[in-house]
């Protein structure tokens, strides 16, 4: 599908989706604590849905109750034999490979599209440390792992994701052992393994003792009985949200509802970008209003939160100055590389982007002109240059524009009900 996206003014209410890095963790968490889960507001995405069938294909039962609520069932214990199709999603991939490794007996994880390129044989490192047997060719999916995995004092690398850290919190802490720590060399993403702890704390589960973001000691544990029932609210994703936010920036006004201005989300850091930048923001506990002033370029460390470069650079196109975002390194294993697909798209606008070490120099201020753009089937590309063409000269045609299902599937709907004249959508 390509869609084309209009010059425009925009204007309106909207509300964020549903946190992907919330609901997927939240799948896991529901799977591991036993008992029954109420999810409220659960997400829709790609992504959200890579959860949910990995967790049916783990034991549990899934129930839809109403147009927001899902019903999660836990099994007893993690059955083998499964195999976990994590789609397109690299959290899913990354945290189920630990969760899964608890189950007796071997478990095969496999994916989709750019999944299936990016590196995986870390997770072999990790893993066998733990008493698990990994099968792997080469460093790319499918894996076969088997467990069952156990707890003992560990040293992780956490320089490349923080995800398999994520999934080690969660097994250790759903998993029977005399004591165990878990060490951390040079974590990334700290915000979210916050955000990790913050639902094990929601969900009940034991919690380590922590030093720094460089140990994480859990006691000796066993298992316990089935919890009461526990009902929880996937909150609004300031990932996505960003974007909203950022169109408001540019051309008009716009008011975001569902965003905690206090979660542990570690893209709620657009938030100093926009201010930085001269933006005019009104920010309330159940609402942030943004709307469009002159603006100015800024310099952002976006090392700990990388999904916030593509709104940024839309952002920075349109300022005064030369914007200065650091980081680069964390963007080359994403759905595409983002450093380059960045750059090479907004060539096509007319947006120079310069790539210097481990920073991006985006010249803003300059006409964006009217061009057709490819998503490199990467739904914040795809986003990313539709909230730039709001400021465009013409119309910009974004190709394989269907990428949003990945983590927001009613973007093209939202930015419709913004814009003077609706989004088209147009043969392939």
């Amino acid at each position: 599908m390509q869609v084309l996206v209009h010059p425009s003014p925009v204007k309106g209410i909207l509300t964020a989706p549903a946190s992907k890095s919330v609901m997927q963790r939240a799948c896991a968490a529901a799977l591991l604590r036993g008992g029954q889960t109420t999810i409220c507001n659960y997400g829709r995405s790609d992504d959200d849905q890579a959860a949910l069938r990995i967790i049916q294909a783990l034991g549990a039962i899934v129930t839809y109750l109403d147009g927001q609520k899902l019903r999660i069932d836990a099994p007893a214990k993690l059955p083998a034999g499964a195999v976990l199709d994590c789609g397109e999603s690299g959290l899913s991939l990354r945290m189920f490979s630990a969760i899964a490794a608890m189950a007796d007996g071997t478990t095969e994880l496999t994916g989709s599209g750019s999944l299936r390129t990016r590196p995986v044989a870390f997770l072999k490192t990790v893993l066998t440390g733990l008493g698990v047997d990994v099968a792997l060719t080469g460093d790319a999916l499918p894996i076969r792992i088997t467990g069952p995995l156990q707890p003992v004092d560990i040293t992780i690398d956490g320089s490349l994701t923080s995800q398999i850290l994520t999934g080690l919190l969660m097994a250790f802490s759903a998993s029977e052992h005399e004591g165990a720590t878990i060490t951390v060399d040079q974590l990334k993403s700290k915000p979210y393994i916050e955000l990790t702890l913050k639902v094990m704390s929601d969900f009940g589960m034991q919690l380590p003792v922590q030093d720094g973001y460089e140990r994480f000691h859990f006691p000796a544990a066993a298992p316990l009985p089935a919890p009461a029932p526990l009902s929880y609210t996937v909150e609004g994703d300031w990932s996505n949200g960003a974007f909203l936010l950022v169109a408001g920036a540019l051309a008009g006004n716009i008011v975001v509802k569902g965003l905690d201005v206090f979660s542990e989300q570690a893209d709620k850091k657009v938030l100093e970008a926009l201010q930085d930048c001269g933006c005019r923001l009104s920010i309330q506990a159940d609402q942030i209003e943004v709307t469009r002033q002159a603006l100015n370029a800024f310099h952002f460390d976006a090392t700990e939160c990388p999904d916030l470069f593509p709104p940024l650079v839309a952002l920075a196109a349109c300022c005064k100055g030369t914007t200065v975002l650091e980081g680069v390194h964390r963007l080359e294993h994403k759905e595409s590389n983002r450093a380059l697909s960045l750059q090479q798209e907004g060539q096509k606008l007319g947006i120079i982007i310069t790539l210097q070490d481990d920073k991006m120099l985006i010249a803003g201020g300059q006409p964006m002109v009217s061009a057709t753009v490819q998503s490199h089937h990467d739904h914040r590309i795809a986003m990313a240059f539709a909230v730039a063409a709001l400021r465009a000269e013409g119309p910009v045609t974004i190709q394989d524009a269907e990428a949003v299902e990945k983590s927001y599937p009613a973007f093209w709907e939202d930015l419709s009900l913004i814009t003077e004249q609706p989004v088209a959508c147009l043969p392939a």
